[in-house]
């Protein structure tokens, strides 16, 4: 049974409105933000995954839960800065350079963070060097590149050179994932994983972090 029935529900249905207002009704009562995103927030998210992989839910679906996971964020991650609370893994997350796509690298990022990560989003057109400082300031420990066109794929190969050429490498996994990216690409380019699909990246990545 989750924390909050009511936020649960709202982001299982993709209620941002509801699960906003789901949170601030548990936040008046004393609730902690952290025990708000571990037992009402991440089983909720999860419970989309699955829905996502058995074919009751598509993307539409998945988009707005995500909305509605980070509505709820909107009044909780003030509170965790101002106590000092943090999320246990840092994610930097960005479209590589070149390409301008930006949706499948959002549902990734929305995933990730409603599974309790926290998600740094470099946006979409991000250049090797800008991901470079991002692991510089941020220190994550996962990168993830996306890609949706070939002809910006090479992208993700400089930008793995690039921190490689920093120093940074060795701190980080580094995933990608895009329409036309393959397993067999991640391992050419010197990936740590790949995915096809959100629940995929989010499976992939609880299970790098379990192994680090």
């Amino acid at each position: 049974m989750p924390q909050s029935k009511e936020l649960y529900e709202a982001i299982l249905n993709g209620d941002a409105k509801k699960a906003f207002v789901a949170t601030q009704v548990q936040l008046e009562s004393g609730h902690d933000p952290m025990q708000l995103i571990a037992e009402s927030m991440v089983p909720a998210m999860d419970a989309v995954g699955r829905l996502f992989d058995a074919g009751e839910y598509f993307v539409p679906e998945l988009l707005l839960a995500g909305r509605a996971m980070k509505s709820a964020m909107e009044l909780l991650r003030p509170l965790m800065v101002a106590s000092g609370q943090k999320l246990s893994t840092r994610i930097v997350i960005g479209t590589v350079k070149g390409d301008l796509h930006d949706i499948g690298k959002n549902l990734v990022a929305s995933m990730l963070e409603g599974s309790g990560f926290e998600v740094v989003d470099l946006g979409s057109d991000v250049s090797p060097e800008k991901f470079v400082a991002a692991v510089e300031e941020r220190k994550p420990q996962v990168v993830c590149l996306s890609a949706l066109l070939t002809v910006t794929m090479p992208a993700m190969k400089t930008t793995i050179d690039a921190l490689t050429t920093s120093g940074l490498r060795a701190r980080v996994k580094v995933l990608i994932g895009g329409a036309p990216v393959t397993s067999q690409y991640a391992k050419e380019i010197g990936a740590d994983g790949y995915s096809e699909s959100a629940n995929g990246a989010v499976s992939l990545v609880k299970s790098l972090i379990a192994m680090a």
